[in-house]
């Protein structure tokens, strides 16, 4: 459980703040079923048109709900994200940063026993076009997103965002878009959003946006030489400098590992066609997989003349 969808069920963790309030109405306005939010200081209340809890265990008693998302500051996401998973989250999407690596690393043990996907830390969210869209992704916005065809990934949401944009002026729609986040430890990796686009029977195609640091991109690109679907690649951080951090808190390169030209290397090798700008991948997905897009049989970088 990865991509959002219209019928489930949303918590918001952090309903009534500034960014839960703005961030709710929108995704409601989207089509997204928000059925309750919580704040232990206005449990009782009604908010924005919705009932507010004291704790998420709470809420699923009375509001019951697959996918809870988290508009918490990092001191208390770890109260936050053990509650939605006791209370039986499916899928738990964390948008804070900065959160302690030993609360993360709790998080992740607490999930892992009861079961529950967690996107994120530091994720922008995710967005089904016409159906759903839960975090701080514009997904209400048609100009960005629309729906079609190519499944994004990025761990930025920016660029992500940038991608949506450029896709959607060309004419191609997403099928969905999968934001994994930027921290170090996160609960859906690049491989694990392929595998799942690639079980997604709207996804013709796969843009995936990647960045420098860790190896995410070459595990992606171990699965994507088997897949059948076209996978389009950005890889972010080609000027920087080996061995320091660059944006996120994952993008650090020691030696080779992690590098810019690990990175491509291993995806071309898969057959994934690698592009040098984020603008350029719109003409790719164009000139390249047209075929796919619309549901036929593309011919791969290596073999298209």
């Amino acid at each position: 459980m990865i991509i959002v969808r219209k019928e489930h069920r949303v918590l918001v963790q952090g309903i009534t703040g500034k960014q839960g309030t703005f961030w709710t109405e929108k995704m409601v306005a989207c089509g997204t079923r928000v059925v309750a939010g919580v704040n232990p200081k206005r449990a009782g209340e009604t908010h924005i048109g919705l009932p507010v809890f004291a704790s998420a265990q709470e809420a699923m008693g009375q509001a019951p709900f697959d996918t809870a998302v988290m508009f918490i500051p990092p001191s208390m996401a770890k109260d936050a994200a053990l509650d939605a998973c006791r209370a039986g989250a499916k899928l738990l999407v964390i948008l804070t940063e900065h959160i302690p690596a030993r609360d993360v690393m709790a998080i992740h043990a607490a999930a892992a026993a009861k079961e529950t996907r967690i996107v994120g830390p530091n994720t922008a969210g995710l967005v089904t076009p016409g159906e759903a869209f839960v975090g701080i992704m514009p997904g209400h916005n048609p100009n960005i997103f629309k729906p079609g065809g190519i499944g994004v990934i990025s761990r930025s949401g920016s660029l992500g965002t940038l991608v949506a944009l450029n896709l959607t002026r060309a004419g191609l729609g997403q099928s969905a878009f999968i934001g994994i986040g930027g921290d170090p430890m996160i609960g859906t990796t690049t491989r694990d959003a392929l595998e799942a686009l690639d079980r997604d029977p709207a996804t013709r195609a796969v843009v995936l946006v990647g960045e420098i640091g860790g190896s995410m991109e070459e595990s992606a690109a171990e699965y994507a030489r088997g897949m059948q679907k076209p996978v389009v690649a950005f890889i972010a951080g080609r000027a920087s400098p080996p061995g320091k951090k660059m944006g996120h808190a994952g993008a650090i390169v020691t030696d080779s590992s992690g590098s810019y030209a690990s990175k491509r290397s291993a995806l071309e090798k898969a057959g994934v066609w690698v592009v040098d700008t984020p603008s350029e991948i719109s003409g790719a997905v164009q000139s390249r997989f047209a075929g796919a897009v619309r549901g036929k049989t593309a011919a791969s970088p290596e073999t298209d003349g």
